[in-house]
């Protein structure tokens, strides 16, 4: 091809539009999906909002540049509500896709937090006229633990909360207690009346014979002392079982 024609050739080609630059990124779909339900929470409150979308709220600011809808759905079925989401060992939310170990061990700190607000509802209150707030608290440090956990409430003269504490941890359907430890532990703190309560993972909160037989043991050991057992609780994940309130004590 010689000079004439090569120039011939580049003159004739249509020259092709060249693409405008965006002047702005389109924004990801998910943060109008954050802005609108952040103002249906500020609007209508928290029980407009189903739990998933609770879930998706706190999920916004623990994991901010994704969407947040798929892994609150997950969590959700893999646990089954918002509370066993929270209840759930950090290693097993660590499963669920889009939960990493930041992610998880934050879920936990809120977790920690909503107990610590749980138990402040009845620490140093009178624990009797207040028995809605003390299974709430109860079932929120319990009712989501894979091993069993004996826990006693030392009460003072007017049946205010002095002390509470995990006495034992056992396995996933026993945990041994020594009744005259538990009476010990009260006369320590000066304690007039206790209530047991201890989980049952199983989910079900139904007695069992030892644990009838336990809890009499220690009413007779701490009525030697002047210790009153006013209850035992066990605490499952869809309820609860009073033995008082069986009239098993």
């Amino acid at each position: 091809m010689s000079d004439d024609d090569e120039r011939s050739f580049f003159s004739e080609a249509p020259m092709r539009p060249v693409a405008k630059a965006k002047m702005a990124v389109e924004k990801p779909h998910y943060l109008g999906h954050r802005d609108r339900l952040r103002e249906r929470f500020a609007a209508a409150g928290p029980d407009a909002l189903p739990d998933y979308e609770l879930l998706e709220l706190l999920l916004f600011r623990l994991i901010p540049r994704a969407d947040t809808k798929p892994a609150a759905k997950a969590l959700l079925a893999r646990f089954g509500t918002l509370a066993e989401v929270l209840g759930a060992p950090a290693g097993l939310l660590q499963e669920v896709k889009g939960i990493g170990p930041t992610v998880a061990l934050d879920l936990k700190i809120v977790a920690a937090t909503a107990q610590r607000m749980a138990r402040g509802e009845v620490q140093g209150r009178e624990i009797l006229a207040s028995w809605t707030q003390l299974l709430a608290y109860c079932r929120s440090v319990m009712a989501f633990e894979e091993r069993e956990q004996f826990r006693i409430l030392f009460l003072d003269k007017k049946n205010a909360l002095i002390a509470d504490e995990v006495q034992q941890t056992g396995t996933v359907d026993h945990t041994p207690v020594y009744p005259r430890e538990v009476v010990r532990r009260a006369l320590e703190l000066s304690a007039t009346a206790i209530i047991l309560v201890h989980n049952h993972p199983s989910g079900d909160p139904t007695p069992s014979r030892a644990d009838i037989e336990m809890t009499k043991e220690i009413i007779e050991a701490g009525k030697r002392l002047g210790i009153a057992v006013h209850d035992h609780i066990i605490i499952g994940r869809k309820g609860y079982a009073s033995m008082k309130g069986l009239l098993l004590i």
